[in-house]
């Protein structure tokens, strides 16, 4: 299940024990997505430099120029920062999910408050066999918890592990 556990120290006042990290895979699924947004940016530069911008003193294609580098340098830099931000680690009656480096979110979802579980597979994860366990739980607030960069057999049993422990505090 999952790829090596992550070493950095708990911080103080959390749990001990390592984070698993996510399928590796899912910086390419990252950077596919943030190239994406790239080539629109820059797509939509290019408009603006064929028409509002020439009525500038900028040099054609400059600014075109730059969002092309700027996002290039976004969409292999960036992905692997946030995919070493992501980890989980699954307890015996909860699960553990942290996200973020410059803003760190940690969520503990218990077993007892989950209603239902998804898997989704978007177009840019199902041919790196990729899914997101999404665990919705009762409330409002944070009713949906997200769990991106799976593999697709390791979401699945998750969810069936996740879905027996729900059972058996039912029976």
């Amino acid at each position: 299940m999952g790829v090596q556990p992550d070493e950095k120290q708990d911080e103080p006042g959390e749990e001990k024990g390592a984070m698993t990290l996510l399928d590796p895979a899912h910086i390419k699924v990252l950077r596919i997505r943030f190239g994406l947004i790239a080539g629109l940016a820059t797509a939509a530069a290019f408009a603006l430099d064929i028409g509002p911008l020439r009525e500038t003193l900028l040099p054609q294609n400059a600014v075109p120029a730059l969002v092309l580098i700027a996002g290039l340098a976004l969409t292999i830099l960036v992905p692997s920062r946030r995919y070493r931000g992501w980890g989980y680690r699954e307890g015996a009656d909860e699960i553990e999910i942290r996200r973020g480096r410059l803003i760190r979110v940690r969520t503990i979802v218990p077993f007892g408050r989950v209603q239902h579980i998804d898997i989704a597979q978007g177009p840019i994860q199902r041919p790196f066999g990729l899914g997101t366990l999404v665990l919705h739980t009762a409330g409002t607030h944070g009713a949906s918890v997200p769990l991106p960069g799976l593999a697709q057999a390791d979401a699945e049993a998750m969810r069936d592990r996740i879905r027996a422990k729900i059972g058996q505090d039912l029976v």
